[in-house]
């Protein structure tokens, strides 16, 4: 089975390693034995001359490939400094997947945002106002999460904006439209509220690396990914324009300032990862919402994982 890697970078540095690593053997190996050629006829002490050997090896100092210390913009000397010898090629255990990460190391922001197959089931109760710190809205006849209000129950059981809700209380919940949906809420149980929970469907996570000026190639505005920089990490990875920056490194942005959004960006370590989902859909489930309410209220606090 072919090898899965968290960007692009990690798939072509690890095949130069591999490139690398299959030669050094030939070059470590020692050179035939010289040809000897006889001393003139009729030469006073006569030394016998000898020349290389034909497809001698190179000495071990020769470079056989580019070096890998500056790659695709990356500084690399600086990413072995930074990760640990034992996971230039570390596995991340990922549905069921092993992804061979030379330059991201066992990064976090990529275990943070990972979005995980199949369904869970998180148990929920309601606070001293009665109140989930919940909202959802319908959309094509699923019930998704529009906003989870920082500190509160909602945000404690780990539901993420995007989550697709299946059932709440053992009630298959497809077709239900935002307003039943939010009726119901009321009138659960202040103590229990089972929900099961499809992980952020709509969304995707791209991982990108840092070149050697901290950028990784992308410009937004309002959240929204307007541009791309030519031969940047972003290009190269799949991120794509009229998408909304969700997430950094698993920490929900929505409602963050752009400036805010940057800040996160740039404070990062060298591997980052976005979470992101078309601006259409995101317009659509954020629709009716206050932007008071999710620029001032939604929660931003860094997931476990």
């Amino acid at each position: 089975m072919p090898n899965l890697y968290p960007t692009l970078e990690d798939m072509n540095v690890d095949h130069m390693q591999q490139a690398q690593n299959s030669l050094a053997p030939q070059v470590a190996a020692p050179a035939p034995a010289a040809i000897q050629y006889p001393p003139p006829y009729g030469a006073a002490n006569p030394t016998y001359g000898t020349a290389p050997a034909y497809g001698a090896a190179p000495s071990a100092g020769a470079s056989l490939y580019p070096s890998l210390d500056d790659y695709m913009g990356l500084d690399l000397a600086l990413v072995r400094q930074t990760t640990p010898q034992n996971q230039q090629v570390a596995p991340y255990a990922g549905s069921g997947q092993t992804m061979v990460a030379p330059v991201s190391g066992n990064d976090v922001g990529i275990k943070r945002a990972e979005i995980k197959n199949g369904i869970r089931e998180l148990v929920c109760c309601k606070d001293g106002n009665g109140k989930i710190g919940l909202r959802v809205r319908a959309v094509n006849k699923g019930l998704f999460v529009a906003f989870v209000h920082k500190n509160s129950p909602a945000s404690m059981v780990g539901l993420r904006f995007g989550d697709q809700i299946l059932q709440i209380d053992g009630k298959t919940v497809a077709g239900w439209d935002t307003e039943k949906a939010m009726e119901f809420l009321k009138k659960t149980s202040p103590e229990k509220i089972t929900f099961a929970v499809r992980d952020r469907p709509f969304e995707r996570t791209i991982t990108m690396q840092k070149d050697s000026s901290g950028h990784i190639g992308f410009v937004f505005k309002s959240g929204k990914i307007t541009h791309l920089v030519k031969d940047s990490s972003a290009c190269r990875n799949g991120v794509l324009t009229d998408h909304q920056l969700i997430e950094v490194n698993g920490q929900n942005v929505v409602g963050l300032k752009d400036k805010e959004i940057g800040e996160i960006i740039d404070e990062s370590p060298a591997t980052v990862t976005i979470t992101i989902m078309p601006t259409v859909l995101y317009e659509h489930i954020v629709k009716c919402m206050g932007s008071s309410l999710v620029k001032k209220l939604m929660d931003h606090s860094i997931p476990d994982f």
